[in-house]
């Protein structure tokens, strides 16, 4: 097990328009908490060196601007890896509200261990590029996609690794089903884990589950 995490930061992506919640997503409050505040508390929760950063929002919290707006969370990416001074970068969207942060621990030390350039969890099928770990290397070729107007985040940055072995793709499903400790991660299971909470009947819902998750 890797204990040192000196070489890794946090990031918040916090980008998007909030245009089907109908304002801020970043400023609306669950529990007494900003979803922005809870989803920095989450990536404090890591052993990193530094607190974590916003990358792409609009808010007061010091966000870090996109380098190309309008190019969607693909932009955030970029602009946190630009500000990034270490090699492995946690990202994780603001919205995912009910994701353990012994996840986000678990899941840097497997890019720590794996090497990968690209760690990306999976479930019910479906990859989950912006809760991951990047490494900084990826930042020129995803900068030369957006400027070439490719701007979908998991073929940029499929492509952008230079080696298939450099690409971690893995099944959170198949993982947590042989292995205790990520089953004891939260009480929900793991499908919730990566629920994105984008409109208001979200946001009714979410409350009770999210305070099963502390």
């Amino acid at each position: 097990m890797f204990e040192d995490y000196a070489g890794a930061e946090g990031f918040v992506l916090a980008g998007g328009r909030s245009s089907r919640m109908g304002q801020d997503k970043a400023l609306l409050r669950l529990g007494g908490r900003s979803m922005l505040e809870i989803a920095l508390d989450k990536l404090r929760a890591l052993p990193l060196p530094a607190p974590p950063r916003v990358a792409g929002g609009r808010s007061d919290a010091g966000p870090i601007a996109d380098l190309h707006p309008g190019f969607g969370p693909l932009s955030g990416i970029e602009a946190a890896l630009t500000a990034s001074i270490r090699p492995l970068n946690v990202f994780l969207p603001l919205d995912m509200l009910l994701l353990p942060a012994k996840f986000l621990v678990w899941m840097l030390r497997r890019a720590q261990i794996t090497g990968a350039m690209v760690t990306v969890p999976r479930i019910n099928g479906r990859p989950q590029p912006l809760c991951a770990v990047y490494h900084r290397e990826l930042l020129e070729p995803i900068t030369r996609s957006l400027l070439a107007g490719n701007y979908k985040v998991m073929s940029v940055i499929c492509s952008a690794a230079p080696r298939t072995e450099s690409i971690d793709i893995f099944d959170v499903e198949l993982v947590s089903s042989a292995d205790p400790e990520m089953l004891a991660f939260s009480s929900l299971p793991a499908y919730r884990w990566f629920h994105n909470c984008n409109t208001p009947k979200d946001m009714a819902g979410i409350e009770n589950a999210l305070v099963l998750n502390q």
